[in-house]
């Protein structure tokens, strides 16, 4: 697996240091291949795993019958200094910690291709700095499968040529309409660690699925716990996974990440939900995942 060594005009210094050190830590450094006129080839195929997610049970489930803990707004945390976040710890904690599955926001300011919650003013990470720390994590990692739902205010040609800048794309799954889901252990043999959905865009690149063409999900203003419900918003209910938004607003607090990821309030919930939507919350996603007991709450949605 390979990165880019030079420093080049669009993301100079900041980008080739951050990805020198994510990669050198890992003792993974090497040098080609970064250009997007050059894809990374993916990472071949790894050894058959004896865990999936962490569980020897989930191998062999096809992805679309799991639930994964997932992070709301992921890349805004305190820990990197962001205004008003919706996390106490940035994306890599949160993978080490955890977290399979993170919604995003992506956003072109200032000539170059970030992560921001609408004013980018107010909180940034370069988008390939987030994605070569996601790799290096996935190479670290080859018997766990992560997703990303984006919010995407950049081109699909701009995401593809980041995700192959950043060494993602040969990761990436693509799903075919009205075909089975691959289990767990079927993806990771074939080296594809990653299914991507956007919010607004769609293929091509073909893993960039449309979200709400794979998914549904329920509403997420919520004001109190008072307010959850599990009425149908965005998608086709039916639709093969479901992400199930639940979080307290109208600006994040821990405190309010407490009181909504409390187990009687989060379990109760998700298990309302499975029963009205007919399906597994596939995507349980929260604000301050750290706090409450979302990955009890996960883990009793898959049986454990």
């Amino acid at each position: 697996m390979t990165i880019p060594c030079t420093l080049d005009g669009v993301h100079g210094t900041r980008l080739s240091l951050h990805a020198l050190l994510w990669t050198a830590s890992f003792g993974l450094l090497a040098c080609g291949s970064g250009d997007p006129a050059n894809p990374d080839p993916g990472p071949g195929k790894p050894p058959p795993p004896s865990e999936c997610n962490g569980r020897a049970e989930l191998c062999d489930r096809p992805f679309d019958t799991i639930a994964f803990p997932a992070t709301h707004n992921a890349m805004s945390s305190f820990e990197l200094g962001w205004a008003a976040p919706n996390q106490n710890f940035g994306m890599k904690r949160q993978l080490e910690d955890g977290i399979r599955a993170m919604l995003i926001d992506t956003h072109r300011w200032n000539d170059d291709l970030y992560l921001c919650h609408s004013i980018c003013e107010l909180g940034h990470t370069l988008l390939v700095d987030a994605l070569v720390e996601m790799r290096v994590f996935l190479d670290a990692h080859p018997h766990e499968v992560v997703t990303l739902i984006i919010q995407d205010g950049i081109t699909p040609e701009e995401t593809e040529g980041v995700f192959e800048k950043s060494g993602l794309a040969g990761r990436t799954y693509a799903h075919e309409a009205g075909t089975a889901w691959p289990t767990l252990r079927e993806l990771l043999l074939e080296g594809k660690q990653l299914v991507v959905g956007a919010e607004g865009e769609r293929p091509p690149p073909a893993w960039y699925h449309h979200f709400w063409d794979i998914a549904w999900d329920t509403p997420y203003s919520f004001e109190s716990v008072d307010d959850f419900n599990c009425a149908p918003n965005r998608g086709t209910q039916g639709n093969d996974l479901f992400l199930l938004n639940h979080w307290i607003g109208p600006l994040p607090t821990p405190e309010r990440g407490e009181t909504a990821n409390a187990y009687e309030v989060l379990s109760t919930r998700a298990k309302q939900c499975q029963t009205e939507g007919g399906q597994i919350p596939n995507f349980v996603a929260v604000d301050f995942y750290d706090l409450g007991a979302l990955f009890q709450v996960v883990d009793e949605l898959n049986g454990f």
